[in-house]
């Protein structure tokens, strides 16, 4: 547990890119795989999620996003709290999935 006002939290990533051109399907999939590659999982197609244990930490990555949209695109960043998190409800195919429970530890690359 991490000091008061500085609770672990995650952040969602909600985009929608456009992808007419074969250039603008290329800047999408380079955006989705950055995301990836700052430790961010993907929820939806255009939804990706990580688990910060302090908030601060996801600063420099809500830089690396912004700095990397490709053009046309739109981006909306959420943190939730883990209890929010792990309160959620997730259906495949109307059937109960378990959500993403935090992490144990954290995977340094």
């Amino acid at each position: 547990m991490t000091e008061a006002g500085d609770e672990e939290v995650w952040n969602l990533v909600m985009f929608d890119l456009p992808v007419v051109t074969k250039s603008q399907q290329r800047a999408a999939n380079q955006f989705r795989n950055m995301l990836l590659d700052l430790g961010y999982e993907r929820v939806q197609y255009s939804i990706y999620v990580r688990y910060l244990p302090i908030p601060s930490m996801g600063a420099s990555g809500i830089r690396m996003i912004k700095s990397n949209l490709p053009r046309g695109g739109a981006i909306r960043m959420i943190n939730i709290s883990d209890h929010q998190w792990s309160s959620a409800f997730r259906f495949v195919d109307a059937e109960d999935v378990s959500v993403v429970d935090t992490p144990e530890e954290l995977t340094i690359f």
